[in-house]
């Protein structure tokens, strides 16, 4: 059986709706684009083994989580981070 490709993304034809919706090919990213996403809701917090997971919702409501080394974590987010984040929170607050 010959397959049809797309001539857009070189994909057989039946394919390509899926492959297009998932990696956007009309975009054109950088190989070291910076991914900036919003985490709007934290809903669930879990450690385990040697992982940290944040779960919630991004700035379109989709569900969304992120998972960092657990030793990398600590490494950067310690007492110093937890109170200069709190700072920063309580100057914006106080200019709202």
């Amino acid at each position: 059986m010959k397959k049809e490709y797309n001539n857009k993304i070189k994909l057989p034809t039946e394919v390509a709706p899926l492959m297009k919706a998932i990696f956007k090919p009309n975009k054109k990213a950088e190989k070291n684009e910076l991914i900036h996403k919003r985490m709007n809701d934290i809903n669930t917090f879990q450690a385990h083994e040697n992982e940290v997971y944040l779960r919630g919702t991004d700035e379109y409501g989709n569900d969304f989580q992120i998972c960092f080394d657990t030793y990398n974590f600590l490494e950067w987010i310690d007492k110093e981070q937890i109170e200069y984040i709190k700072e920063q929170l309580t100057k914006y607050i106080k200019t709202k």
